[in-house]
């Protein structure tokens, strides 16, 4: 049928729809309040019954997973699945926010593609603190300082950050979830830099290595400096002279860089995955990865027998990984990521056979699989 109403009658069916809308999110943030509320009373009322450690759990990264697997399912467009997410997950952060805003240390400094990923997951809602380390993202979660942190643990095209597997060895954090994010690098300067004036190239060495065959055809003979993150490259393109940074657009836009080049990563699925770490298990959303670390007796055949029980038990791996032990020389440990949650009972007897046959068996947590 077609549409015969003018711009005029349109407008007012937009207006109309927008308070309706504006109501609607209102009423859940009053739902959101309520929760809080029963919350603090269930845990009141387990002090008086001498429960000393309970405390309210404000986020659950499972029912915010199965919340939007629904909104996912449901969508019918015009609006794309990543565009629906994200107005939800905004929605869902301001809620809780009224309950108690989230404390979430992250690999700073601001301007990251790891900042990026924290507000991709927790929305703009959290209050995010930058960290200058890993080392000291996991600190902060474990003092309490943060209710959660968030972490860079593999890229697409460089493999895995071998920095943040090495943490899990000591740590007793747990993963909470995890968070992919498709990475663009521009090449920025100052406004009004001429390109013969860049004497150097700074960026995270993952960026110089990402974009290397193009900075190799373009820029062969500038010098390419490895800084602390891309966030720094590009506080330093823009207060020295002949400095130009490779970064991203959130870096580009917070120190108003202007682009010479955009997208100049070496591959276009160039993918960065994230971890959020925090202090308490996950329950099942239905749709769960599990990361463990695994280290078995060195003996012929040892890595045959660490995952045979998931070629029996028809579990998918999804990724392993290897770093030196630190207790034996020539001795290694396995980060074994596989689909499903330590909870099911599947998962739950390949780990207890796991425990047998090897010297070290640590589950690093179960956690809802990205959803976009």
């Amino acid at each position: 049928m077609t549409d015969t109403r003018d711009l005029d009658q349109v407008r007012a069916d937009i207006d109309a729809i927008d308070q309706d809308i504006q109501a609607l999110i209102n009423r859940r943030a009053q739902c959101a309040q309520r929760v809080a509320e029963i919350k603090m009373s269930e845990v009141a009322a387990a002090h008086e019954r001498g429960e000393a450690d309970a405390e309210v759990v404000y986020y659950r990264p499972e029912r915010e997973a199965q919340v939007l697997e629904r909104i996912l399912k449901r969508n019918a467009g015009p609006l794309d699945a990543g565009s629906v997410v994200h107005i939800f997950r905004e929605i869902m952060s301001a809620c809780l926010a009224l309950e108690k805003p989230l404390q979430v240390a992250y690999l700073g400094p601001e301007g990251t593609f790891t900042q990026g990923a924290t507000i991709k997951h927790f929305g703009h809602a959290g209050v995010y603190v930058p960290q200058t380390t890993i080392d000291a993202v996991f600190s902060q979660v474990e003092s309490g300082e943060c209710n959660y942190g968030v972490v860079p643990v593999e890229n697409s095209t460089e493999g895995m950050v071998s920095h943040t597997l090495d943490n899990f060895m000591d740590s007793s954090l747990k993963i909470s979830g995890e968070v992919e994010m498709r990475i663009g690098h521009h090449l920025l300067v100052a406004p009004n830099t001429l390109e013969g004036s860049i004497t150097r190239i700074c960026a995270h060495q993952q960026a110089l290595a990402q974009c290397r065959h193009w900075l190799d055809k373009y820029w062969p003979h500038v010098e390419r400096e490895a800084v602390s993150s891309n966030g720094e490259a590009a506080r330093m393109a823009s207060e020295c002279q002949g400095v130009a940074a490779v970064a991203g657009d959130m870096a580009a836009e917070l120190y108003q860089l202007d682009k010479l080049a955009t997208h100049i990563e070496d591959y276009t699925n160039n993918t960065t995955r994230f971890l959020i770490i925090g202090r308490e298990d996950v329950p099942p959303s239905g749709r769960d990865k599990t990361s463990i670390i695994v280290s078995s007796r060195n003996k012929p055949g040892a890595l045959f027998t660490l995952l045979e029980p998931f070629r029996r038990g028809g579990v998918n791996l999804t990724r392993i990984d290897t770093r030196p032990s630190r207790t034996e020389k020539w001795a290694y440990v396995f980060f074994i990521e596989f689909e499903g949650h330590l909870q099911d009972d599947k998962v739950a007897a390949i780990v207890a056979e796991l425990e047998e046959q090897s010297i070290l068996l640590k589950p690093l947590g179960s956690y809802p699989q990205a959803l976009l």
